[in-house]
């Protein structure tokens, strides 16, 4: 399986906001969006950086309520790792489990095409062993549905 398999299911669509947006901002992208990163993009197509919960709650913890007015870009990961749609998603999961994230941006000829998160993995795995399960399950009883 690949990383394209997801993206089939789930879309392309990827929320981004700028580095110069503020922490309040971004907070109100990620209630409003349910979503628990974002990719940091001047141009929504590049990725200069990925900011999650996680980054938030550390500045929060290290300089205080301050932090919510400073530009994202304060707090933002920029050595980010990304995949290709032809990922292999074993792959995939060890990265997202060696590195301890939980988020990978897809980039294609250096656009952003996608967003992958570690629950989105989770949910794919598990589909596809009800799928097998019910496959197995109609191959024992003799069952088709």
């Amino acid at each position: 399986m690949r990383i394209s398999d997801i993206l089939r299911v789930k879309g392309e669509r990827v929320v981004t906001v700028s580095p110069e947006a503020d922490v309040t901002e971004l907070l109100a992208v990620l209630a409003e969006h349910k979503i628990g990163a974002v990719i940091v993009s001047r141009d929504g197509d590049r990725v200069d950086g990925i900011v999650s919960e996680r980054d938030i709650v550390r500045a929060l913890a290290a300089r205080g309520a301050a932090v919510l007015t400073e530009p994202v870009a304060t707090i933002h990961t920029t050595d980010v790792r990304s995949v290709t749609r032809d990922a292999v998603l074993d792959e995939v999961e060890r990265l997202m489990t060696e590195r301890r994230f939980r988020h990978v941006p897809v980039i294609e000829d250096g656009s952003l095409r996608g967003v992958v998160s570690i629950g989105d993995v989770v949910k794919f795995r598990i589909d596809e062993l009800e799928h097998e399960r019910s496959s197995l399950e109609e191959y024992i009883t003799g069952e088709r549905a």
